[in-house]
């Protein structure tokens, strides 16, 4: 039987409004006054996203503006993440949902097989079946998300391809996620804190060791409608979905911008640990 889903293609924005939202779809689709939604977006300026329990102080706050890069803390777990020359994704459905529902791992794991048939349709060869013991694949935590490989998490030539985090909040699921399509990925060590330089650049290596661009994999630059249209046909014969673009209802983008406001943009939401 086939599914409608709504698809918003966003333009690109700062991370606070991103971020807002997301959160606004997700209580919109909890709430279940629509049906569920895949968003695509993009961001601009470029920004530094925290996970929902990340040390504020992982934070070089001074680089950070020098490059007029944004900052933003997300409603996900998870680690730091630079959003810059990526296809950014977002999910959100209620948890009953026909598709998703399970358990918070079945849902991830159903959404990485529409991953992988997006990477697919765009000529890479990746994986996404690999479990870990407690989740992820370190015991130390990393200051950068791309470092760490996590439960179900896109895989390419062994390095991690596609980071994604999922929260549950309001009986419905959020689960976003970055496919960084080009680029320098140790860019971010530039805007966190590290004991030394060495140690930077220890932690810049690591990335490179254990992360990879859809450029890198493929030899070739993937423009982000190319991959947008991979994502949207992915998810579509994954699932049996029939997409139905639009824009967030009016509520929605009251609701994000009463968020945007007094949750994203607050140093007291940013700077929470």
């Amino acid at each position: 039987m086939t599914s409608t889903w709504r698809l918003i293609i966003s333009e690109p924005h700062n991370g606070a409004w991103n971020m807002a939202l997301d959160e606004a779809l997700l209580k919109s689709a909890a709430e279940k006054t629509v049906i569920p939604t895949l968003r695509l977006f993009n961001w601009d300026p470029a920004a530094l996203s925290l996970g929902f329990a990340q040390p504020y102080s992982d934070v070089d706050l001074r680089s950070l503006e020098e490059k007029d890069w944004h900052l933003v803390r997300r409603p996900t777990g998870g680690r730091a993440i630079l959003h810059i020359d990526e296809l950014t994704y977002s999910v959100t459905a209620p948890l009953d949902d026909p598709i998703l529902n399970g358990s918070l791992l079945e849902s991830y794991r159903k959404i990485s097989i529409a991953l992988l048939k997006s990477l697919a349709l765009l000529g890479v060869d990746a994986i996404g079946d690999k479990e870990y013991p407690n989740g992820n694949g370190k015991s130390t935590p990393k200051p950068v998300c791309f470092e760490t490989p996590s439960n179900y998490e896109i895989t390419a030539r062994g390095k991690k391809l596609i980071g994604s985090a999922q929260a549950r909040k309001y009986g419905g699921l959020l689960q976003h996620g970055s496919l960084p399509l080009r680029g320098d990925l140790t860019r971010i060590t530039r805007v966190l804190k590290y004991e030394s330089e060495q140690a930077r650049q220890l932690d810049a290596n690591q990335i490179l060791d254990h992360a990879v661009t859809l450029e890198m994999v493929l030899g070739r630059i993937i423009s982000w409608n190319t991959a947008a249209e991979a994502f949207v046909e992915g998810f579509s014969s994954t699932f049996n979905i029939h997409f139905e673009q639009c824009s967030p209802t009016e509520p929605e983008l009251r609701m994000a911008d009463e968020l945007m406001q007094t949750k994203y943009n607050s140093s007291t939401w940013t700077r929470r640990m």
